[in-house]
């Protein structure tokens, strides 16, 4: 077993060792299973602009950070060093795991295929009840993880015959350079990229991003302004320019909606978001509504009933949306894909588990309608 293999902890497992030696011998051992080589100097970021007295102006999400000498970005994984903006985490995952592309969740991506899934702490939201908090709200100072190269994550990915390389758990637009690095790596050994983002990046950096991904799931935290400010710490606006360029691009995209008791799950905007997405980006975008748990500051509030993941589905059906699901909720209603022509069911699973799959060549095996998607 290779050291990239050892490394693949839960989060909280791998965060709770974070500090450790063990960790980080752990984090840094290469395919072969000696130490990591020592780490290259400092990344330099892409996309920022120098301003005089060495401030810099991050351009790569709508932000816009203007960084005095010796500080960070709002995302706090980027340093102005001498009027310099640098990476703080480039080559640093805190997490690898082997996950199930459902996990992500993609319903419409090689169903049943595994995703070489990494993150680095940092994030440019302040979501209060983000479920990955423990990577997403950490400093780079507070984990030790070893310099792991691009080419090394994309030869663990074919080593644990995964399809895709996942950047998610955190926010992978924080570690954009690392990202795009690991993607070109990927590529070159036929394997494919998916991010899972929250979409608040400027249009420049994605469209370079674009050509480089599989598939984009994007997290639509809800579809007021206020939610945004007041829940997440971030811009309703931005999320949905992003939503339409990743259309535009011709990527394939997914959304997700974690549905929050009391906070998201008004009926009225969630009819209102769906209708935006049928004239926006299409009635074929699938739209997932997942079940919140209690975590991180929103401890107080109940799981999501499972009729408020049914209500806020029929809602979005009703309005368009072809490919609706409901999610974190194994054994409910709204797992399954239904060819829009037919009604079979042709994808069918259990949480993250595929237990049927009968599309073929991107249609419905029983009736032959295209089902649009990444089958193959």
């Amino acid at each position: 077993m290779s050291g990239i293999e050892e490394c693949a902890l839960s989060r909280r497992a791998f965060l709770r060792q974070a500090g450790t030696a063990a960790a980080c011998c752990a984090a840094g051992r290469l395919a072969a299973g000696g130490e990591a080589p020592p780490a290259p100097k400092p990344y330099r970021a892409s996309f920022y602009e120098k301003l005089g007295e060495r401030k810099v102006r991050c351009q790569l999400c709508p932000w816009g950070c203007v960084v005095p000498d010796g500080r960070r970005g709002h995302c706090r994984a980027r340093e102005n060093r001498d009027g310099e903006y640098y990476s703080l985490v480039y080559g640093k995952p805190v997490v690898m795991n082997n996950d199930p592309i459902e996990k992500k969740p993609f319903f419409h991506v090689y169903p049943g295929s595994r995703s070489f899934s990494i993150a680095t702490v940092g994030c440019n939201f302040r979501c209060a009840f983000c479920q990955n908090w423990d990577i997403s709200q950490r400093d780079p100072d507070e984990v030790s993880p070893r310099f792991v190269a691009p080419a090394d994550i994309a030869q663990a990915a074919v080593r644990q015959q995964c399809r895709t390389i996942a950047y998610t758990y955190g926010e992978p637009i924080v570690f954009y350079e690392y990202m795009a690095d690991c993607a070109r790596a990927a590529k070159d050994l036929g394997v494919g990229n998916v991010m899972v983002s929250n979409g608040t990046i400027c249009e420049a950096p994605l469209k370079k991003l674009l050509p480089l991904m599989t598939a984009i799931k994007i997290d639509l935290k809800a579809f007021t302004q206020k939610f945004y400010e007041e829940v997440c710490g971030g811009r309703l606006q931005s999320v949905l320019d992003t939503l339409k360029r990743i259309v535009g691009g011709g990527t394939w995209l997914e959304i997700v909606v974690l549905t929050i008791p009391t906070l998201n799950d008004n009926m009225d905007d969630i009819k209102r978001m769906a209708d935006w997405i049928v004239k926006e980006l299409g009635r074929d975008v699938p739209l997932h509504f997942t079940r919140f748990h209690p975590d991180y500051k929103l401890r107080n509030l109940p799981p999501t009933p499972l009729k408020t993941l049914d209500a806020a589905r029929e809602t979005a059906a009703r309005q368009g949306c072809r490919f609706v699901y409901g999610g974190n909720a194994p054994g409910q209603k709204g797992e399954h894909t239904t060819c829009p022509g037919c009604q079979t069911i042709i994808v069918e699973r259990y949480g993250h588990n595929l237990l049927k799959n009968i599309v073929e060549d991107n249609k419905c095996a029983k009736c032959g309608r295209a089902v649009p998607g990444i089958w193959k």
